[in-house]
C-alpha cells in the first residue's frame, strides 16, 4: 500500500519503540486537550441549559392575546447550614384553554394544585407540616428536570384561580436579584436570560476564556512533539526523492492518525468524569449529567477538528523540511527570532491600560472587551514566548559558571520554539493563576436570620398587619413591631413600612413563623436579613469554587504539559545526549542541563504571566485578602510541585537514552 495513510501508518510501526513512545506521548498530550475542551464546552452548554431552566419562571407581558397569569416569588426554609435555603414559587392561573404549559409538567396546573420539585417534595415529607407543607396546597406531582436550574432546588408551581389575591395584589423585588415579579398576563414563557444568570454566564465565558486559551496552546503544541526525530526523517525522505507533497502527505496523515485516537481517548475520559463533576456546586447546588455533556453535534465537532487542528498545526512546522532538507539533515541552527515579537503583550497591555477602568461600567459590552483583551493576551504571551527563551538562554550563557548551565542556555539560544513549547502551558497557567487570585473573596457577612420582615402594601395600615401577626403568633414568644430601623432596607423599600418580628428559638422556630405568617399579605414573603444576602452568599462562594476549578484545570495543563514536552525533548535529543556521553559528559551535568532548561524559563516567564494576570483582574478585585492569596500561594506550590514532578518523569527516560551511547545509522 503505497498511499500517504499506508506510508504514515508503517512509519508509526516501524519505528522502533522510542518513537512509538514519541507517538504515545503525542496521543496522550492530545487526549488530555480533548477532555479539557470537552470540560470547557460543556459547562458553557450547562449554564446556556441553566439559563433556560431559569428564564420561563420570570413572567413577561404578552405580546399578544394573554392566556395565563403568572407571579413569582422567593420563599425560604432552614434546610440545614444555618442558612435560609430558597424556594422559588411560581403562581399561574388560566385564563383560556390555550394556556402554556410549564416545562417539566405535563399539563397546565389547575386551582389548587402543588407541582413541587422533587427536593421540595423530600423536604415537605421529612419536615413537620407546621415548618414547610402548611404553606402549600395539597401535591399534585414531581416537576421535571426541564423546570429545574439543578437537581437540589427548591421549586414550587401552584394553579390559582385568576381572582385570587395572591394574583391581583402587586409585589415589588426589593432584592434587585430578579427573586420577585408582580403578576403578569402572558401568552407564553420567557425565555431570554435573567439578570441574574446574565452575571453566571459573563462568569462562565471568562472561565472558558482562561481555561481554553492554554488548552489549545497546549493543543498546538502536542501537534509538534518529537518534531526533531520527524523532522530528519522527512528530510532524509526528501532527499532521496520524495516530494514536497508527498513529504506533507505523510506528515499530515500520521499526525492525524494519532491525533484522531487521542481525541477519542479524550473524549472517553472526558464522559467518565461527568458524574464526579456533576457535584461541583454553583448556584446552591450541583449539575444534571446530561447538561455537561455539550451534546453530539458538538462532541462529533470536536473528534473531527482536533485531528484536522493538529494535522494542520504540523505540516506549518514542515516549511524547513520541504525547502531545506539538507540543513534538517545537518542539524543547521534555524535564523534567530526577531525582538519585534516582545512588542506583542506590550501592545495588549496598554489597549487593557487604556480601557481597563471604565469595563466595569460597560456591563455586556465591557465583558466582550475583556475577552477579547484576554484572548489577545494569551495570543501575545504565545507569540513573544520563544523569543523571550532565546533572550534567557543568551544570558544564561554569558553569565555561565558551570557545564550545566552553559548547555542549558545554548539549547535554550539554539532552538527556543522547542524550548517554549516546555514552559508555553506552564506560563499561560501563571496568567491564569494571577486573573484569578483577585477574584477569590473570603466568606460575606450575612444580617441575622431571626428577624423576619413583611413590607406593607400601600392601602392596608401598618398597625393593623403587625396585630394580625401577634395573632397568629401568639405563644411563640415572637417580639412584632413597626419598622426595622434600617435606613438601608427603609430605602430598598422605597419608604414602604414594614412590620419586624424577632423570633427566638433558632432555625426551626422561624421556619414555623414563616408558616404562620403566610398569606399575610398576598404575594408578600417574610424574608430576614441573612435571606437577602443568599444571592451574595452564593456569587462569592461560586467566584472560589469556580476559581479553584480553573485553577485545577489550569495546573493539570501546565503539568501534563511540563511531562509529556519534556520526554518528548530527551527523545528529540537523543542523538545530541549519546554524542556528549560519548564524549565523557557525566550524566549528572547532562540531568542538570534539562532541569535548568526547564526551571529557569518556569520561573522567568511563568512570573511575567502571574504578573500580566494580576494586572488584568485589578479593575475587578473583590474582597482581597489573606483568603485569597492563601488559596493562590497553595495552588502555586501545588501546581508548580507538580509541574516540576512531571518534569522529573521524564529523568528515567534520559538514562535510557544514554545507556547506550553508540551512535545509530540515522
Amino acid at each position: 500500500m503505497r498511499t500517504p495513510v499506508g506510508l504514515a501508518w508503517r512509519l508509526l510501526r516501524g519505528g522502533g519503540a522510542r518513537d512509538l513512545l514519541g507517538s504515545l506521548l503525542t496521543l496522550a498530550a492530545v487526549a488530555v486537550s480533548t477532555g479539557l475542551l470537552l470540560f470547557a464546552l460543556g459547562a458553557h452548554h450547562a449554564f446556556a441549559e441553566r439559563a433556560a431552566a431559569d428564564a420561563w419562571r420570570h413572567p413577561a407581558e404578552a405580546s399578544g392575546t394573554p392566556t395565563a397569569v403568572q407571579a413569582l416569588s422567593t420563599d425560604y426554609v432552614d434546610a440545614g447550614g444555618g442558612h435560609g435555603t430558597p424556594i422559588t414559587v411560581v403562581d399561574l392561573a388560566a385564563l383560556s384553554d390555550g394556556a402554556p404549559v410549564p416545562p417539566g409538567m405535563p399539563r397546565f396546573p389547575a386551582p389548587g394544585e402543588l407541582w413541587a420539585s422533587p427536593a421540595l417534595a423530600g423536604l415537605l415529607a421529612e419536615l413537620p407540616a407546621e415548618r414547610l407543607a402548611d404553606r402549600f396546597p395539597a401535591s399534585a406531582g414531581t416537576l421535571g428536570d426541564d423546570a429545574l436550574v439543578h437537581p437540589g432546588e427548591l421549586v414550587a408551581v401552584i394553579g390559582r384561580d385568576a381572582a385570587a389575591p395572591v394574583l391581583t395584589a402587586p409585589r415589588t423585588d426589593t432584592t434587585g436579584l430578579d427573586t420577585t415579579a408582580a403578576p403578569t398576563r402572558i401568552d407564553a414563557y420567557a425565555t431570554g436570560t435573567s439578570a441574574w444568570m446574565g452575571v453566571y454566564r459573563g462568569l462562565a465565558g471568562i472561565a472558558s476564556v482562561l481555561m481554553a486559551a492554554p488548552l489549545l496552546v497546549f493543543g498546538g503544541a502536542a501537534a509538534r512533539l518529537t518534531v526533531a526525530r520527524r523532522d530528519g526523517r522527512l528530510a532524509a525522505l526528501r532527499l532521496v526523492g520524495a516530494t514536497p507533497g508527498q513529504v506533507v502527505a505523510i506528515t499530515t496523515a500520521e499526525a492525524v492518525l494519532t491525533a484522531a485516537a487521542g481525541a477519542a481517548l479524550g473524549a472517553v475520559l472526558y464522559a467518565a468524569a461527568v458524574p464526579a463533576l456533576a457535584h461541583i456546586t454553583i448556584q446552591g447546588g450541583g449539575w444534571f449529567a446530561g447538561h455537561l455533556w455539550p451534546g453530539l453535534p458538538t462532541v462529533a465537532a470536536v473528534l473531527a477538528a482536533v485531528p484536522v487542528l493538529v494535522g494542520a498545526s504540523a505540516v506549518v512546522g514542515l516549511r524547513r523540511v520541504v525547502v531545506g532538507p539538507l540543513g534538517v539533515a545537518r542539524r543547521e541552527t534555524p535564523p534567530a527570532l526577531r525582538a519585534v515579537r516582545l512588542l506583542a503583550p506590550l501592545a495588549v497591555l496598554a489597549a487593557f491600560a487604556v480601557v481597563g477602568g471604565a469595563l466595569m461600567g460597560m456591563r455586556y459590552a465591557g465583558l466582550a472587551v475583556l475577552l477579547v483583551l484576554m484572548t489577545l493576551a494569551f495570543l501575545a504571551i504565545n507569540y513573544a514566548g520563544p523569543w523571550a527563551v532565546a533572550a534567557i538562554g543568551g544570558l544564561m550563557v554569558v553569565f555561565a559558571r558551570g557545564p550545566s548551565r552553559l548547555l542549558a542556555g545554548r539549547r535554550l539560544r539554539d532552538d527556543p520554539r522547542a524550548a517554549w513549547r516546555t514552559v508555553a502551558g506552564v506560563a499561560l497557567t501563571g496568567f491564569v493563576a494571577g486573573f484569578l487570585a483577585l477574584l477569590n473573596p473570603g466568606a460575606i457577612e450575612s444580617g441575622p436570620s431571626d428577624r423576619l420582615r413583611i413590607a406593607v402594601p400601600d392601602g392596608r395600615a401598618p398597625a393593623a398587619v403587625a396585630a394580625q401577626a401577634r395573632e397568629r403568633l401568639a405563644g411563640t414568644g415572637a417580639a412584632v413591631a413597626t419598622g426595622d430601623g434600617d435606613p438601608l432596607h427603609d430605602a430598598a423599600h422605597e419608604g414602604r413600612t414594614v412590620v419586624t418580628i424577632t423570633v427566638p428559638g433558632g432555625g426551626a422556630a422561624v421556619d414555623r413563623a414563616r408558616t404562620a405568617l403566610h398569606g399575610l399579605v398576598p404575594g408578600g414573603v417574610a424574608t430576614t436579613p441573612a435571606d437577602d444576602d443568599t444571592g451574595g452568599r452564593y456569587l462569592l462562594g461560586d467566584l472560589r469554587t469556580g476559581a479553584l476549578t480553573v485553577l485545577a484545570a489550569a495546573f493539570l495543563i501546565g503539568a501534563t504539559s511540563a511531562g509529556v514536552t519534556g520526554a518528548s525533548a530527551v527523545l528529540d535529543r537523543r542523538r545530541e545526549y549519546a554524542m556528549l556521553r560519548l564524549a565523557g559528559t557525566p550524566l549528572s551535568v547532562l540531568d542538570r542541563a534539562r532541569r535548568q532548561e526547564t526551571l529557569v524559563p518556569l520561573a522567568v516567564m511563568g512570573g511575567g504571566s502571574l504578573l500580566a494576570g494580576l494586572f488584568f483582574a485589578s479593575p475587578f478585585a473583590v474582597g482581597v485578602g489573606a483568603p485569597g492569596l492563601a488559596t493562590l500561594a497553595g495552588f502555586l506550590v501545588l501546581g508548580f510541585g507538580g509541574i516540576l514532578g512531571a518534569s522529573a518523569l521524564s529523568r528515567p527516560l534520559l538514562r535510557a537514552v544514554t545507556t547506550d551511547p553508540a551512535p545509530r545509522p540515522d
